[in-house]
C-alpha cells in the first residue's frame, strides 16, 4: 500500500475511533466501553473485508490501527466534556471515516482480487459494517438505517474510485500533495516501525 493510501486509511481509522468513543460517552460508559465502541468502527469493517477476501486481518499484521484507535479513545475520554454536541461530531466523524474507508477498502480488494464489482462491495462493507456493529452494541438504531445517504455515499465513493482506476487515472501525484515520503519512514513505536517503508507505488502494484 502506498503512503497515500496508508494516510487515507489512518485518517479514516482515527475518525471512526472518535465516533465510536463519542457513542460510548453518550452512554456514560467507562474506559473499557470507550475502547470497545471505538474499535468496532475503526477495525470492524476492515476485519470483515479481510475475512471475506481470505487474507490476513490487517490489524493483526500491522498494529498501527490499534495505536491510532487508542489515541482517539484517549482524546475523547479526556476531552469530550468540551464538546457542545456529541451527536454532531459523531455524524461528521462518521462521514469522514466512511468516505476514506470506502476508497481504502475498494483499493485493497482490487489489489487482492482484480474484480471491480467485488472491490466496490468490499469498499462499502469496509465503510459501513463497523458502524453498524458499534450502534448495535450501543443499543441504537444504526445510522446507516436512519439515513440512506450513508450507504449511498459509501457506494458512490467506492464506485468512483474504481471507475477512475479502470480509466487509468494516476493517483501517485496525489501522494506528493498529501504528506512527504520521509514522514512515513519513522521512527515509529514498536509495531509501527517499518510499516510505511519501502512501499511500492499503487500503479506498480497493480501491474504486478
Amino acid at each position: 500500500m502506498s503512503p497515500l493510501f496508508i494516510m487515507i486509511e489512518s485518517v479514516g481509522i482515527l475518525a471512526f475511533s472518535l465516533s465510536g468513543a463519542l457513542s460510548a460517552a453518550r452512554k456514560d460508559m467507562d474506559i473499557f466501553g470507550f475502547a470497545v465502541l471505538a474499535l468496532m468502527p475503526a477495525v470492524g469493517g476492515g476485519t470483515l473485508r479481510d475475512l471475506v477476501l481470505d487474507v490476513p486481518v490487517f490489524w493483526v499484521e500491522d498494529t498501527r490501527p490499534i495505536w491510532i484507535t487508542g489515541v482517539g479513545v484517549l482524546a475523547v475520554y479526556f476531552g469530550e466534556n468540551f464538546l457542545n454536541s456529541r451527536r454532531k461530531v459523531i455524524v461528521w466523524a462518521d462521514a469522514v471515516g466512511l468516505a476514506l474507508f470506502a476508497v481504502a477498502g475498494a483499493q485493497k480488494a482490487y489489489l487482492e482480487t482484480g474484480d471491480p464489482l467485488i472491490s466496490v462491495m468490499m469498499g462499502v462493507a469496509t465503510a459501513v459494517a463497523g458502524g453498524i456493529i458499534r450502534d448495535i452494541i450501543a443499543n441504537e438504531i444504526p445510522l446507516i438505517l436512519q439515513q440512506e445517504v450513508y450507504a449511498t455515499a459509501a457506494f458512490c465513493g467506492a464506485f468512483v474510485y474504481m471507475a477512475l482506476t479502470l480509466a487509468g487515472f494516476d493517483f501517485i501525484w496525489l501522494q506528493d500533495l498529501a504528506l512527504p515520503q520521509d514522514l512515513w519512514s519513522g521512527p515509529w513505536p514498536s509495531g509501527l516501525d517499518g510499516v510505511c517503508q519501502n512501499e511500492r507505488p499503487v500503479a506498480q502494484t497493480l501491474e504486478s
